[in-house]
């Protein structure tokens, strides 16, 4: 090795340094603590005791119905925020992608939501939802429906969350308005040349090319629905009847209400357990539906 490659690898150590360090004390070190803490009973005051598989048997044996409780308001959440959001983000992507005066204002309108602070966020929809005088009950009066009680009727809480997760496909939209920007003009050149009008051009060129950007927000997308937290911890606090009770926030309930760390960390094992089984089964399925242009020149 030269002196140039030794300058060369210690430079690229030192720089890489921070983030390894970081990594490891921050990331990987609070992991490992947490796989020990899920044998232990630890209520961050006294001695930890060594339990064995009490936490694991507590969780399986149905001693936590919150637990259930939480997995079902979750999975609700993910199954219909997550569609809606891509389709939602997909739709102004399209519509951002048209030739437009004042396209640079809309993006950023558009955008703007998704930076906004979590208090903010939540400030603003107690107002959007409050059953009394919001303005969504005043929008949906116009067509002759009764006040809705969002986030004091279990049976509206969940759709209320839904429908909040919608304000934030910022960042989606972004990602599915690059993917637009980068279809090949000469691909549908080729599709209008062979007959095919522009519905034709968009469901056959566009979607397939695309299909990319469609995978990446769909494992992002799924993995943060599963991670809901910060707008149930400050609008609704899990209620009412814990139907905005989601893992995450049981989590916390567990950790830093209850003091319970060993089974707090035996959730959050199994939530990422979960986590990780929902992306590999979407790897898995992407083979049928994601195209990838490399794949098409081997």
């Amino acid at each position: 090795m030269t002196a140039s490659q030794r300058r060369d690898l210690r430079d690229g150590i030192l720089f890489t340094l921070p983030f390894v360090l970081g990594a490891l004390l921050l990331w990987v070190g609070p992991m490992l603590y947490s796989l020990v803490l899920v044998v232990l009973d630890w209520n961050l005051i006294t001695r930890p005791d060594y339990v064995g598989m009490k936490n694991l048997s507590k969780l399986v044996d149905g001693r936590d119905p919150l637990f259930y409780k939480s997995l079902y308001n979750t999975f609700y959440f993910t199954f219909f925020s997550v569609p809606l959001q891509l389709l939602a983000a997909f739709g102004l992507a399209l519509l951002l992608n048209q030739p437009m005066k004042g396209l640079g204002i809309y993006r950023t309108i558009f955008y703007i939501p998704s930076i906004t602070p979590a208090v903010a966020f939540a400030v603003v929809w107690i107002q959007i939802l409050n059953p009394e005088w919001g303005i969504l009950n005043q929008i949906l009066g116009w067509f002759g429906v009764e006040p809705i009680k969002w986030l004091f009727d279990p049976a509206f809480t969940r759709p209320a969350f839904v429908l909040m997760s919608l304000w934030l496909v910022g960042p989606q939209m972004i990602i599915f308005l690059a993917g637009l920007q980068s279809v090949s003009p000469e691909l549908k050149d080729a599709a209008q040349i062979d007959g095919a009008n522009t519905w034709q051009s968009f469901l056959h060129v566009t979607i397939p090319a695309i299909s990319p950007i469609f995978f990446f927000n769909l494992v992002i997308g799924v993995i943060g629905s599963f991670q809901v937290f910060t707008n149930a911890f400050i609008m609704t606090r899990g209620g009412p009847q814990d139907s905005t009770l989601f893992m995450v926030l049981h989590i916390y309930r567990n950790a830093f209400e209850w003091f319970d760390m060993g089974y707090a960390a035996t959730l959050a094992w199994v939530l990422f357990i979960i986590i990780m089984i929902f992306t590999v089964i979407q790897f898995r399925f992407a083979r049928t539906w994601v195209y990838y242009e490399s794949e098409s020149s081997n």
